[in-house]
């Protein structure tokens, strides 16, 4: 990621300022009925941006709602990967919900002049209600996230929702991502408790690295991270290992299984290395795990679509929470200790010790590190 960059630090909140009212979400079929409910109480507009949105269960309640929204008259849009829903959206529900009035954008198609434009994703997830209410965070639109359709393995995920500036914030970034402007953002936030911030600015282009930095630069006691990819670039690892070096307690948590094989032998692929400079690594144990949460110190927190690697702080675009609401930092604190209990954690020495056919694929992992 090169030097530190001179882009806007940590927000910093201003002396008598309220508290932000943030509603945290681990389950996902919470989380869904509370989307569709705002969906379904929406006056004017309705404004969704996702990954994946599968043409499945869950997939197909979303579509029901923003279709019935459309008819009603009210401005419905819609922003999906091209990549992220290939072969689960395009087949019917794109095309079911354009017939409804739903304005349909596919991000970044397949063109044949522009091959590498396919390999910058829309990863955000996020939803916007007339502007006053708004939902950010790791769960994709699919049956994956469901316990009610996909059972006890459902995947462990997190997201907020918040009202006021916030969502006002979140308005006015898919607006201008809608229209075009990748790098537009919020304005003016610096001494606000919570803001929103997407990975590219006008004034940075790794701006959630940057983020990154600086919150595992500051860290006087704890760095808590949870993320499902851990493919960390150099300057990612020595800022890691010089926040241990500073006597920071340093935990991450991540899946024991990935739902991209890849992925996971990359991030073994770096392990021995921090374990041996006292990181503290455990593999959840009962699921897929797809949150993305880091807290320091018990005093702020960012959750958001941005894994800990290259590709969603150098080449996709995405959107993260950042705030010092101590309620929010205190529910994500909780919630890593509880995830905890339910993990196992990886011993330096066995690492060392294990067989050449993992070693062997953590070297494929780790070659192929900026592609997955």
């Amino acid at each position: 990621m090169g030097e530190r960059c001179s882009c806007s630090p940590l927000p910093k909140r201003a002396a008598g300022a309220r508290h932000d009212a943030i509603q945290l979400y681990t389950e996902g079929d919470r989380l869904f009925e509370a989307m569709l409910e705002a969906i379904g109480s929406a006056q004017k507009q309705v404004w969704m941006e996702t990954y994946i949105f599968a043409d499945d269960e869950v997939g197909r309640r979303f579509a029901r709602a923003l279709s019935e929204r459309a008819r009603a008259g009210l401005q419905v849009r819609l922003l999906v990967d091209a990549l992220g829903s290939l072969f689960q959206f395009y087949r019917s529900l794109g095309p079911e919900l354009e017939q409804a009035g739903v304005e349909v954008h596919h991000f970044h198609r397949w063109q044949w002049r522009e091959p590498l434009r396919y390999n910058r994703r829309d990863h955000r997830k996020l939803l916007v209600i007339d502007n006053k209410t708004a939902f950010l965070g790791g769960f994709n639109i699919h049956r994956q996230s469901s316990q009610r359709y996909y059972g006890a393995a459902r995947w462990r995920d997190t997201h907020a929702a918040f009202k006021g500036d916030l969502a006002q914030q979140a308005a006015e970034l898919f607006d201008a991502f809608w229209r075009g402007d990748k790098k537009w953002q919020p304005n003016d936030h610096e001494l606000a408790e919570s803001v929103l911030i997407p990975n590219q600015s006008r004034a940075c282009r790794r701006r959630l690295a940057c983020i990154y930095t600086d919150f595992l630069g500051s860290a006087k006691q704890q760095v808590c991270l949870t993320t499902p990819y851990f493919v960390p670039d150099h300057h990612t690892q020595k800022v890691l290992l010089a926040a241990v070096k500073r006597g920071v307690e340093v935990r991450l948590l991540v899946p024991q299984t990935s739902d991209v094989r890849l992925a996971g032998w990359a991030a073994n692929a770096v392990y021995a290395r921090l374990l041996d400079a006292g990181v503290k690594i455990f593999e959840y144990l009962p699921r897929m795990l797809h949150a993305k949460v880091a807290i320091a110190d018990g005093k702020w927190a960012t959750l958001g679509t941005a894994n800990l690697d290259y590709r969603s702080l150098l080449q996709n675009y995405e959107l993260n929470l950042v705030s010092r609401n101590p309620d929010l930092c205190r529910q994500l604190q909780l919630q890593f200790e509880a995830d905890l209990t339910e993990a196992s954690a990886v011993c330096a020495i066995r690492w060392r010790q294990r067989r050449w056919v993992p070693r062997l694929a953590e070297l494929l992992g780790w070659s192929v590190r900026r592609w997955l």
